[in-house]
């Protein structure tokens, strides 16, 4: 299956909570989204890996995504290999996305920038012919390379290169993120109100959630948006696009 953009965290709801107001915009206009999570979010405060499992699939039929695969890295101690390398280049090569969309470049949690670093480098080498890899079947892939990769913005206040408007999508963002039982806090999930808290568990961050997405709109003139870095300098076909 082709799609149009490939969405990739390193721990289930990673997705949602930074980026998942640009996909569902997207969906909206007919566009094909996959998601990949790098691993199961093992070594979460809170929840289980089969748990959150459970709520990523929930959040993906939500959302209106295409698939969701989960490669079982080692949450906390993946490495930056050959092997892990390969896994990612092997659903870029399988789907052949347009966009990726990847971890923020720099984050409070330590696995974010790593995952970072290892998308950005499986998307260019999925694009060398001298990679082999197969699909399940064993037929080989034919060599991919994304015409775009974009780190969304986490938990730090990072500099957006650019922000996407969210605006109609901010109240279905926060259901997506909520999807996450486990992880954040929905009013009378009670199963969960005596377990550890985590960063994400507290009533208050919904409102942070709101308050990020305001502040990325505010300079570009929307209410909600989300932002994103860029390495490379992006383009456009003439400056209305900048609009």
């Amino acid at each position: 299956m082709k799609i149009d953009i490939l969405a990739i965290g390193v721990h289930p709801d990673d997705i949602e909570l930074s980026c998942s107001g640009t996909l569902l915009r997207h969906i909206s206009q007919g566009k094909a989204v996959g998601l990949l999570d790098l691993t199961q979010g093992e070594l979460g405060t809170r929840g289980s890996a089969g748990l959150r499992l459970e709520e990523a699939a929930i959040a993906a039929g939500l959302m209106g995504a295409a698939f969701r695969k989960n490669l079982g890295m080692a949450d906390g101690f993946f490495s930056y290999n050959r092997e892990n390398i390969i896994k990612i280049i092997e659903v870029i090569r399988e789907h052949q996305p347009e966009i990726v969309l990847a971890n923020a470049v720099s984050d409070r949690h330590p696995d974010h920038g790593r995952a970072a670093k290892l998308i950005a480098d499986a998307c260019f080498y999925s694009g060398l012919v001298k990679i082999p890899t197969a699909g399940n079947n064993g037929a080989p892939h034919e060599r991919w390379r994304p015409r775009a990769l974009y780190h969304y913005i986490q938990d730090h206040n990072l500099k957006p290169d650019f922000v996407v408007d969210i605006t109609p999508y901010m109240d279905k963002k926060i259901e997506l993120a909520q999807a996450f039982r486990s992880q954040v806090f929905v009013p009378g999930a009670e199963e969960y109100e005596k377990e550890l808290k985590s960063p994400i568990s507290g009533e208050d961050f919904i409102d942070f959630l709101r308050a990020k997405a305001r502040t990325y709109g505010r300079d570009a003139g929307f209410e909600y948006a989300e932002g994103f870095n860029v390495a490379r300098t992006p383009g456009v076909n003439d400056l209305f696009s900048l609009i």
